[in-house]
């Protein structure tokens, strides 16, 4: 086949190849068959492989191919992308309709989608060809995720229809199906990995991979919902939108409906709250939306939200089971949590079948007794909570909880400070307090030893291979390999981690040696040092022996501590068990001093404080808590009229309303990457 004849049928196989994945993924109506279909993609394949000039970064035989990365590079959206504002329920949603129909008039139109409960999405097309793929980040600046993107099925590598040779942004939600993370948690559980809690964190977590294959093995799915400037394309409302977004190759939420009636609104949201559970995916809402551009264009953006869309938000799901015990659980400092165990319950979108109950005196509260009916739901849709019992289904078998007098890990008398709610075992030598030390010591806001979690720790406890913290540096990649997961195969045989598992975590414990001498002091869990005393003292004594040799009064002087924290730290060393410990870690090879303690250079932002809240797209809390720290920086976890400047992500919490409230300046992560980059303040 002469050369201009081999391009023109690799052009046509990929222009049939992305139809009939259309047909297949979007449309979920194939018009050939699989066999059909797997010719024309090995057909594609072999003609790309005896003329690899003939590749195109659209066609379909890349969208798995790039290597994986180390990071992602930020991307500046050209328009931002906005939270919505929430009702929380149907008293708020008729109050934001009833003043939308107030400024726009009686003939408002309305547009009703289901809100799907996943992670957002921008895809940016040039001559209609998929060029970029980013995160939503803090709304301005989000992270490329562009090689991972092109690897969902659904995404289109080459519009069609409409959209055939367009430049556009669209905007849409990644997805998890609830049948894929149900399978996803299954092959994490086999291979001793942690689960994930939900069909959302799933997908988030799935889209930002370093390596696009992990993405393609998720199986992620795609609906999109917006189209940014639609007045190019000719769009002059968001129901045409859709339909414009779904003849150019996109998949779109069937689920759509055009009202023009308060009462035709609150009909939908009645309904798929109604239906949330027969669908295939987690949906947690319905968004609400103007439907003419024109009229959205009036009606404008807060500070944070349009004015013309809103989210309303289902209510807590609660679910009903049965309590069948209280048992209480023992904390690295000893303290004794009595916790909710009862019949497995599916809430909003996992299993449960345990919650904590905090202390004996909210459980008297609550008025909760062993062996109740018990309503659970899930705070803020995602930690699991006790509502109360149903007192009237009581048949006079159940019987209230006793809160032990003895440890129950190590048998020790326990202790119930005066003034406080918390019982404590006061055993240093309590097996549960030896765990729990060595989790937090794993944990990511100390040592954050990647992948070493409860599960795996409480294995390495069980086979003796770890007693202490120190232990953790002189595992083997081989006696990790060999570790039993404490599950068995088909075959009888056990399930151990394997040297792929093994050989990540030797090298996150290796990593963890280089950490910052305060996530240190914080994993050595001395009472009273959370992690804004230990950042003090490590700013303050540089190193690890400064510390342990410093007296009660120098350690008291120090700002935030204070003399309790200070007796505190000052006991903890002068236990000889504790100081040996040190030592260990010494010669394991574990660093004990803060090198930023010992470079003096510019510190620009010396004496302003900053507060971070809600997520960063281009970097965790906590390295850029580091960076703006190496700058001189104080980083401080509450807001408060000394506060200088409150940093903002994506879903911030109380704190951003705290900095209105008093008027503390508030920056996005724009301005941080900014200050960071150009070592300057932010612009009061």
């Amino acid at each position: 086949m002469a050369a201009e004849d081999v391009a023109k049928r690799a052009e046509k196989l990929r222009e049939l190849i992305a139809y009939h994945s259309w047909r297949y993924y979007v449309l979920d109506d194939p018009e050939i068959s699989d066999d059909a279909y797997d010719a024309l993609v090995r057909e594609l394949e072999a003609i790309e492989r005896e003329h690899p000039e003939l590749v195109t970064p659209d066609s379909p035989t890349q969208r798995v191919g790039a290597p994986p990365s180390e990071q992602f590079a930020p991307v500046r959206h050209a328009q931002r992308m906005y939270s919505l504002d929430n009702a929380m329920d149907e008293s708020e949603l008729l109050a934001w309709l009833d003043r939308v129909g107030r400024e726009i008039g009686a003939d408002a139109r309305y547009v009703c989608e289901l809100k799907i409960d996943g992670s957002s999405i921008a895809l940016t097309y040039e001559g209609g060809v998929l060029v970029r793929a980013a995160t939503r980040g803090d709304g301005s600046v989000g992270e490329d995720v562009t090689a991972n993107v092109r690897t969902i099925k659904t995404v289109p590598l080459r519009l069609i229809g409409p959209g055939a040779g367009a430049t556009v942004e669209v905007r849409g939600e990644v997805f998890m199906p609830k049948d894929s993370f149900a399978r996803l948690n299954e092959a994490q559980e086999a291979a001793g990995l942690p689960v994930f809690a939900n069909p959302r964190n799933a997908a988030a977590g799935s889209v930002r991979q370093k390596d696009p294959a992990v993405t393609a093995s998720r199986d992620l799915d795609t609906f999109m919902y917006q189209v940014v400037e639609p007045e190019r394309h000719g769009l002059s409302g968001q129901h045409e939108a859709l339909e414009w977004l779904r003849a150019s190759g996109f998949k779109v939420n069937p689920d759509v409906r055009v009202c023009s009636s308060a009462d035709e609104v609150l009909a939908f949201c009645r309904e798929a709250l109604e239906r949330r559970h027969d669908l295939p995916y987690e949906i947690d809402g319905v968004v609400v939306k103007v439907d003419d551009f024109a009229v959205q264009a009036e009606l404008g953006f807060t500070a944070k939200a349009p004015r013309w869309a809103i989210a309303y938000k289902f209510p807590p799901e609660e679910r009903t089971t049965k309590l069948l015990d209280i048992r209480v659980s023992v904390g690295r400092t000893g303290a004794l949590t009595p916790y909710a165990v009862f019949e497995p319950v599916r809430v909003a979108g996992s299993t449960i079948a345990r919650a904590t109950l905090h202390n004996a005196e909210e459980i008297a509260r609550k008025g909760v007794l062993i062996g109740d009916t018990i309503i659970v739901r899930k705070a803020g849709d995602v930690i699991p909570e006790v509502v109360g019992p149903i007192v009237a289904l009581r048949d006079g078998s159940e019987r209230p909880f006793v809160m032990p007098d003895r440890c129950p890990s190590c048998g020790s008398p326990v202790w119930k400070p005066e003034g406080e709610v918390v019982v404590r075992c006061v055993n240093a030598a309590c097996p549960a307090q030896r765990l729990e030390r060595l989790i937090h010591w794993a944990s990511r806001g100390a040592m954050d030893i990647d992948g070493m979690g409860e599960e795996i720790i409480r294995r390495l406890v069980e086979e003796g291979l770890v007693s202490d913290v120190s232990d953790f540096y002189r595992l083997t990649e081989e006696q990790l390999a060999a570790l039993s997961t404490g599950r068995t195969k088909k075959d009888g045989s056990p399930v151990v981690l394997g040297p792929v598992v093994a050989k990540k975590l030797v090298a996150s414990i290796e990593a963890s040696k280089r950490r910052p001498l305060a996530r240190l002091l914080f994993g050595l869990g001395i009472r009273h040092v959370g992690a804004t005393v230990a950042e003090a003292l490590a700013h303050a004594f540089g190193s690890l022996d400064a510390i342990e040799q410093a007296s009660t009064e120098d350690l008291a002087a120090v700002e935030g501590v204070g003399s309790v924290i200070a007796a505190s730290v000052r006991a903890f060393f002068d236990n000889p068990d504790n100081r040996a410990l040190v030592e260990r870690l010494k010669a394991a090879g574990v660093s004990t001093h803060d090198e930023r303690a010992e470079i003096s250079g510019e510190q620009p932002l010396a004496g302003l404080t900053f507060v971070l809240t809600g997520a960063l797209s281009s970097m965790t809390r906590e390295e850029a808590s580091e960076a703006l720290k190496a700058l001189g920086a104080k980083v401080t976890d509450s807001v408060s009229k000394k506060t200088s400047f409150v940093v903002v992500g994506e879903n911030p919490g109380s704190k951003r309303d705290k900095a209105v409230a008093l008027g503390v300046p508030i920056i996005g992560e724009t301005e941080l990457l900014r200050v960071l980059s150009d070592k300057e303040p932010p612009a009061s």
